[in-house]
């Protein structure tokens, strides 16, 4: 048995990619349980911040947390409303000259559909992995998340910034060209950020462990259903694939406690 709360599942990128679990008793290699049986049980919730047992408010925070945190700003999900650049505070100004202030990417990626995004060029392909997406290129590079922000806005009014976690777990996105779509998404950027435009033009493919992709799926949700089991069929973005259509989205239930046991 493995106890512990649920943080979004660490990855790296080899053919195919491998997924590890955080637990209490250390890390457990999700690969190595396909085609195994689990069974989750809910256990309580802990704060990813405070480590206090208080309820999960979003994104594994309780909600004093969230709204003070400096790692929950809104910067986080709207990069263009970053001020680091400024000297301008928003909740703790050292740490978003940390993360802010450093070199960001805008990306085109193909999960359920192609989409536009934005990172830390040191959180790649952790990001494209994360999300699901099974190829993905670099567009721009950029010094810091302001711009990167200026970016993905000028490009979602014609991509989506938005992934279909439903199509993209049934592995149903249609192919494209992406030297048509890489074109398109150059004319559209404003020409102060075309400089930033990545040198080197790779398409990079991931590949994720799954073992049948589902035809339909249902999302696990802990609070409705605290005891669940069943025959783990695949990994991808952050969710775990159950034979019976079930679907655990394991990030948007950090903070959750959790008893797993294998068999």
């Amino acid at each position: 048995m493995f106890e512990g709360t649920l943080k979004k599942m660490r990855t790296e990128k080899e053919d195919p990619i491998n997924y590890f679990l955080d637990m209490e008793e250390g890390f457990l290699h999700m690969n190595q349980c396909l085609g195994k049986t689990i069974q989750i049980q809910h256990t309580g919730s802990q704060c990813l911040n405070c480590n206090q047992s208080f309820p999960v408010f979003r994104q594994g925070f309780c909600k004093s947390c969230f709204f003070d945190s400096p790692a929950t700003g809104d910067w986080i999900m709207r990069p263009e409303l970053s001020k680091a650049h400024l000297g301008e505070v928003d909740r703790d100004l050292d740490y978003e000259k940390k993360m802010q202030l450093q070199p960001h990417i805008v990306y085109l990626a193909l999960s359920s559909h192609l989409k536009v995004g934005v990172t830390r060029k040191n959180q790649l392909p952790t990001r494209w992995i994360d999300q699901g997406a099974h190829e993905a290129m670099v567009l721009l590079e950029l010094p810091n998340r302001y711009l990167a922000g200026v970016g993905e806005v000028a490009l979602k009014a014609h991509f989506s910034d938005k992934t279909n976690w439903r199509k993209m777990l049934q592995h149903k996105a249609e192919p494209i060209e992406w030297e048509v779509e890489r074109n398109k998404a150059i004319t559209l950027l404003p020409s102060d950020l075309k400089p930033y435009l990545a040198t080197e033009v790779t398409i990079e493919s991931l590949t994720f462990p799954v073992l049948q992709y589902p035809e339909k799926v249902n999302s696990l949700n802990l609070t409705k259903i605290p005891l669940f089991e069943g025959k783990l069929i695949g990994l991808k973005g952050q969710y775990l694939l159950f034979e019976d259509q079930t679907v655990f989205n394991v990030r948007s239930n950090e903070g959750q406690r959790v008893k797993l046991t294998i068999s």
